[in-house]
């Protein structure tokens, strides 16, 4: 398998920075693609070892285009996820005044985050036209196709600009979610403190569906971290959900509630169990009993018991 990296390029994304936090990157060709789309089929296609793309933002939520790309398509699998703070600055070609900006690119999921900043400080005519990636605007800015690009501070020296403004944002703490996809194989091992991502699909649309398909969850002690609905292509009122729930594969608790789900869904995509980024540990609720593995084992066994005349 080709020993490199694909990732939403072009150089001096944020997406590359949050890439070369991984100690393994230093070990693997980078190589920048044009699109998450085509980052994730080079994966697919054998060209690549793994994919590292955007997945969330904490302003808006899922970022769409991977989400789609994960549900359609030959299978891959999520193994590892890296959190990056992000602040924005506003990239122009050397001696652009604030005053003159007509128009302004990033990539989508950045308008988001910095709309009240561009209200309070741009011309009220300014354009906004969204650009494959926060670096793909910042070189049609060098190219001057735009006056300016939200991007990273970083991109300036790549690509001849400078930064007219810093430390833009409009929600502090701002974080993007980055995940690492390879082709399917066994899960990373868990750690104690994981996540588990699946897309599910619903046999019919009848009413409390989806609150059945969550019990799933519920009943086990399994938290969500993330679901989102997203259209299946089928017409309206067709969806897929996409979903993170804490814990791992292996822990019997969401093994059982993946049994649970595919015994009643119409299709699950299993898209892997890989390590929080943020270490955090799964807590169980004191009032919700029987739902560590300790109880699940017993249970089993209890029944094993049962099935042997040994009760």
């Amino acid at each position: 398998m080709p020993a490199s990296y694909v990732y939403l390029g072009p150089e001096g994304t944020f997406t590359e920075v949050a890439l070369r936090t991984l100690p393994e990157s230093a070990t693997r060709e980078l190589v920048p693609m044009v699109s998450v789309p085509a980052a994730l089929d080079a994966v697919r296609n054998g060209e690549a070892e793994a994919a590292f793309v955007p997945i969330e933002n904490s302003v808006e939520g899922g970022i769409t285009t991977t989400l789609d790309e994960l549900v359609a398509g030959a299978p891959l699998m999520i193994y590892r996820e890296v959190l990056l703070s992000i602040t924005f600055a506003l990239l122009v070609r050397p001696g652009t005044k604030l005053s003159e900006i007509k128009t302004v690119t990033a990539h989508p999921a950045a308008q988001p985050q910095v709309r009240n900043w561009m209200k309070a400080n741009l011309p009220p005519d300014v354009v906004w036209e969204s650009a494959a990636s926060n670096a793909d605007g910042a070189r049609l800015v060098q190219e001057g196709r735009y006056d300016a690009a939200f991007a990273g501070e970083f991109a300036a020296s790549r690509y001849g600009l400078e930064a007219l403004e810093t430390e833009i944002h409009d929600a502090e703490n701002a974080q993007t979610r980055f995940v690492l996809v390879g082709r399917p194989a066994r899960p990373a091992a868990p750690t104690g403190a994981d996540k588990t991502s699946v897309v599910i699909w619903q046999r019919d649309d009848h009413p409390g569906g989806l609150r059945d398909l969550l019990g799933e969850f519920a009943v086990r002690g399994v938290n969500l971290m993330l679901l989102q609905s997203r259209p299946t292509g089928e017409g309206i009122g067709n969806y897929c959900f996409a979903i993170d729930a804490e814990g791992h594969i292996s822990d019997r608790r969401v093994a059982e509630a993946l049994m649970g789900l595919k015994r009643v869904c119409l299709q699950v995509r299993f898209l892997g169990s890989y390590p929080r980024a943020d270490a955090a540990v799964a807590k169980m609720r004191p009032t919700l009993p029987g739902t560590s593995d300790a109880e699940f084992v017993a249970a089993a066994d209890w029944v094993a018991r049962c099935q042997d005349g040994r009760f």
